[in-house]
């Protein structure tokens, strides 16, 4: 019992040394992420509104007349992987919502016994 205490004890000031490094090594990371994260992840103000409206008569002009035909093979590619990352994130929410990776937990469906 005593040499289990006595290596735990041991392990005190590696822990505290690994933690200043780890926050040492996290801290511009942190920083920087922050930063984004307050230009990036915001909800659009009132006057970005005509821009978003403006961006959007852009896309139903471009499907119009069709120029998406004019893209590269890179930018299609881009657009591509764009899609994919949406629709996983959208497959990662509805697995968090659910709970569970298959099916609803709908009342009644699993359980089959009869209540009176």
């Amino acid at each position: 019992m005593a040499s289990y205490v006595q290596k735990v004890a041991s392990l005190g000031p590696r822990v505290v040394n690994f933690a200043k490094a780890t926050q040492t090594a996290a801290m511009p990371r942190l920083q920087t992420f922050w930063h984004y994260a307050q230009v990036e992840l915001r909800p659009p103000s009132p006057s970005e509104l005509p821009q978003i409206q403006k961006g959007f008569a852009d896309l139903v002009s471009a499907a119009r007349t069709q120029k998406w035909r004019n893209i590269t093979v890179k930018e299609a590619g881009l657009n591509t992987l764009v899609a994919i990352e949406v629709a996983c994130w959208f497959f990662v929410g509805e697995v968090i919502g659910k709970g569970h990776l298959v099916g609803y937990q709908v009342p009644g469906a699993v359980d089959f016994a009869a209540h009176i």
